[in-house]
Order: C-alpha cells, then sequence, then structure tokens
C-alpha cells in the first residue's frame, strides 16, 4: 500500500520541482543572484516601471515636449539610484529609511512639477490627488488608473 502511493507522491514530486526551476529560469532567478526585484529590466521603478517607461507614459498623460521628457528623464534616474543607495544603507533603521525615501519622492516630485507648464502643473496635481486618494482607498472604483505619478513606497 505504502509504494502504491510513495511512487505517484515522488512522481508529483519531481513534475513540481522541473516546472518550478523551468519558471525560475524563464524569470531570470536560477543565475545565483536571488529572486528579481519589481522592476526587472529597470531596478528601482515604479510599479515594474523604470525612469524610462515612467517617462513615456507622463508624457503621454502631460504632453511633455523632447525637452521636458529629457529633464524628467534625468530626474527620475536620479531618484532610482538614491532610493537603490537607501534600500542597500544597513546603517538606517526602517523608520529613517521610509522617512528618507518619502523625503527624496517628495523632492522628485516637486522638481519634477517645476519643469511643467501651469496647465501641466495644474493636471500633475489631479493626478497626485486622484493616486494618494486611491492610496488610501477613497476612489478604488476611479478609471485614471493610469494617473499614477508617484512611486510606492519600496521599502
Amino acid at each position: 500500500m505504502l509504494k502504491e502511493l510513495l511512487l505517484p507522491i515522488v512522481i508529483s514530486g519531481l513534475l513540481f520541482t522541473a516546472a518550478s526551476m523551468a519558471v525560475a529560469q524563464e524569470d531570470g532567478t536560477s543565475d545565483g543572484q536571488g529572486a528579481p526585484s519589481m522592476q526587472q529590466s529597470e531596478p528601482g521603478g515604479h510599479r515594474g516601471m523604470g525612469p524610462t517607461q515612467r517617462v513615456e507614459r507622463l508624457a503621454k498623460q502631460l504632453n511633455l515636449t523632447a525637452d521636458q521628457q529629457a529633464k524628467v528623464q534625468g530626474i527620475l534616474q536620479k531618484q532610482q539610484t538614491s532610493m537603490q543607495n537607501l534600500r542597500q544603507d544597513s546603517s538606517l533603521s526602517p523608520q529613517d529609511r521610509r522617512t528618507k525615501m518619502m523625503d527624496t519622492r517628495s523632492a522628485t516630485n516637486a522638481q519634477i512639477r517645476a519643469v511643467l507648464t501651469a496647465d501641466q502643473q495644474q493636471k500633475w496635481d489631479q493626478m497626485r490627488e486622484s493616486h494618494q486618494q486611491r492610496g488610501r482607498g477613497e476612489d478604488r472604483d476611479s478609471d485614471d488608473d493610469d494617473a499614477d505619478p508617484q512611486p510606492p513606497d519600496q521599502t
């Protein structure tokens, strides 16, 4: 009886292991570098988006000029580097890290806002307000899910 049950269990275990390894290879996790970050293509991005994708998204939402896109790209790349450094700084307490990350996001948002025209700033402010409301659970049914200029906390 035990031998009859053992064989299917062992085969199932081997199949599960093989399938897991295949998926891990597709995701790039079996290279000895640990689990991939949420932003594998461009680390430090926004829900899987790096600075390039965020600029493209903001360009569509705010109708950014090429010059504005270049400036926002630089701002977002600087933020990405700062956030990565904060995540790697083991001397910070979790609360200090969170505070510094929030400060970095606020500074980034202010820098981006400074690049925008008055009309774009108004749209940016609306996007941010909508994002903050969704974050508080006040606007979960919004159809404006693309309006998300502020990155999530990445502690």
